[in-house]
C-alpha cells in the first residue's frame, strides 16, 4: 500500500505565548515493511530555529523554538510512504512464554539486552500483582509465547471499552483496568504492563491507521487520530505487533512512526511555553491510500 499522510495539529491559546520550545514526533520510521519515501513538517508561525535528531530507541525528532508571541500553533506533517504486508510467524511454534523469561537472564547478546530494557516499569506502566492476575489466564504453563500473547490481546479487546471520554492522557493503568473503559493509549499500556507484570518485555508503538477500510471491511477504532498498539519480543524472530483496540495483528493498514517503553517516549509534540494560560487543541489525521 502508497499512503499519504496529514496529521495536523493546532493550538489557540488563551493568551499570548511569548516563547516555546517544541520537539516531534512525526516522521514515520524506515523499516523493512517501511519505506518513508517523503516527509516534511510544515510550522506556523514560522520558526527561528529549527533541527533534526534521532532518540534513543531511533525515532526521528525535529525540535524547533519560536521567540515572537502568537496565540495560535499549527504544525502540519505530510508524509508519503509504501507499507507491505508481512506473514505472520507461526505464533504455536514459538518458545513457551517461561522460557523466554527465563532466556532473557543469561543472554548477555545485544539483541537480548535490547529487549531487557522494556520489562522495567516507567512513569506510566508499572507491574503489579492485579496485571500478572489478570494475564495469567492467557499464560498457562508451557503456552507458546506469541499464543499467549494473542490471547492476551482478544480478551483485552473483549474486556474493554474504547470510550474518548473515559480517560486524560495522564490516566494511570491501573485506573483503566479498573473502569474498563479507555482509548488506545490506554489498551497498548494495559498489554504492556500485564506482560512485564509476568517478566516479559513489551514495548509501545505510536502511528496510524488506514482512515478508510477496504471494501467489506469494517472502520478500524481510532483510525480518526493517531493510533497506539504494542510488540512483544520472541527470541528469534523478534519483535511482533499487537493491537489490542482492535484485536489484530497490524498488517498493511498500520503505519508506525515511534516506539519506546510508553507513551512518554513517543509524544507526538511535547513543548515548553512561557505565557499561553488554558488553551484549545485540535487534531486531525488522514491516511489516504493512493
Amino acid at each position: 500500500m502508497i499512503y499519504r499522510v496529514q496529521h495536523r495539529t493546532t493550538y489557540h491559546y488563551e493568551d499570548p505565548v511569548s516563547v516555546s520550545h517544541h520537539v516531534l514526533r512525526l516522521t514515520p520510521r524506515s523499516l523493512p515493511k517501511q519505506t518513508c519515501w517523503e516527509s516534511y513538517v510544515a510550522i506556523l508561525p514560522t520558526p527561528s530555529v529549527t533541527s533534526a535528531h534521532f532518540d534513543y530507541f531511533g525515532n526521528t525528532l525535529t525540535f524547533f523554538t519560536l521567540h515572537e508571541p502568537h496565540e495560535c500553533l499549527v504544525v502540519e506533517a505530510n508524509t508519503r510512504l509504501e507499507v507491505n504486508p508481512i506473514a505472520s510467524p507461526d505464533f504455536s511454534a514459538s518458545p513457551s512464554w517461561e522460557s523466554v523469561r527465563e532466556a532473557l537472564a543469561g543472554d548477555p547478546s545485544d539483541e537480548v539486552l535490547n529487549a531487557w530494557q522494556f520489562v522495567f516499569d516507567t512513569q506510566r506502566v508499572r507491574a503489579s500483582r492485579e496485571l500478572a492476575a489478570y494475564a495469567r489466564e492467557s499464560f498457562p504453563a508451557g503456552r507458546p509465547l506469541l499464543a499467549a500473547v494473542l490471547d492476551l490481546t482478544r480478551r483485552i479487546h473483549q474486556d474493554f471499552r474504547f470510550d474518548k471520554q473515559a480517560t486524560e492522557v495522564a490516566t494511570p493503568v491501573q485506573t483503566f483496568f479498573e473502569k474498563r473503559r479507555g482509548v488506545c493509549q490506554d489498551f497498548a499500556h494495559l498489554q504492556i504492563g500485564c506482560m512485564r507484570s509476568l517478566g516479559l518485555p513489551a514495548r509501545y508503538v505510536s502511528g496510524y491507521l488506514r482512515t478508510m477500510p477496504p471494501p467489506g471491511r469494517p472502520r478500524l477504532v481510532g483510525a480518526d487520530a493517531s493510533h497506539a498498539w504494542c510488540a512483544a519480543w520472541c527470541p528469534g524472530i523478534g519483535w511482533v505487533d499487537f493491537d489490542p483496540t482492535n484485536n489484530c495483528v497490524p498488517s498493511d493498514g498500520h503505519i508506525t512512526v515511534a516506539w519506546g517503553r510508553d507513551y512518554s517516549d513517543v509524544s507526538p509534540i511535547w513543548g515548553v511555553l512561557l505565557g499561553g494560560a488554558r488553551h484549545k487543541l485540535q487534531v486531525e489525521v488522514d491516511v489516504m491510500p493512493e
